[in-house]
């Protein structure tokens, strides 16, 4: 049996956030199975960085049933990632992305320094592919949320009325 090719499914409440029901309802998945609803909270092994990051997003993404208790772990890692890329760019800015390193003789003794790439750049690279992978299944990317289509905003049912 051959995988799955291309990118994975989106859940079925970013699918109708997105308006994909309404270009193609057979893709949307109307029997999603559906978390029940309980309280939502950062893992306690969440730094306080990442928890930062948590509440910046998370009360929008419960609001609009995007984010659900069976997400948490998803979402932490996605918050942990974003926490780390800032870190990293944080100390980038004032190491450099050029640093000298130490180089060491056959004995393990320092013998003198070279320039090198800053180890903080595999560490945000490695944050910022995490970022951007956890945070489309959230529909966090720029791309993602290019066909962002909630719908009308609730509407004054009198308002009719006064138009006509």
């Amino acid at each position: 049996m051959v995988g799955r090719r291309g990118p994975g499914k989106k859940p079925t409440n970013l699918a109708y956030l997105h308006g994909d029901h309404k270009k193609n309802p057979q893709r949307v998945n109307a029997q999603e199975p559906a978390p029940s609803q309980q309280d939502i909270t950062p893992p306690s092994w969440l730094s306080r960085p990442a928890r930062t990051v948590w509440q910046t997003y998370a009360p929008d993404l419960i609001a609009k049933n995007v984010l659900t208790a069976w997400d948490v772990e998803m979402f932490a890692t996605f918050c942990d990632a974003a926490a780390r890329r800032r870190r990293a760019a944080r100390r980038l800015e004032r190491q450099g992305e050029v640093i000298e390193l130490p180089v060491f003789n056959k004995n393990g003794e320092q013998t003198g320094v070279r320039l090198g790439k800053n180890p903080w750049l595999l560490v945000l690279r490695e944050a910022d592919a995490q970022v951007q992978r956890y945070g489309a299944r959230f529909g966090l990317t720029p791309s993602d949320r290019a066909d962002l289509t909630i719908g009308e905003p609730d509407r004054d049912p009198d308002a009719d009325l006064l138009t006509g």
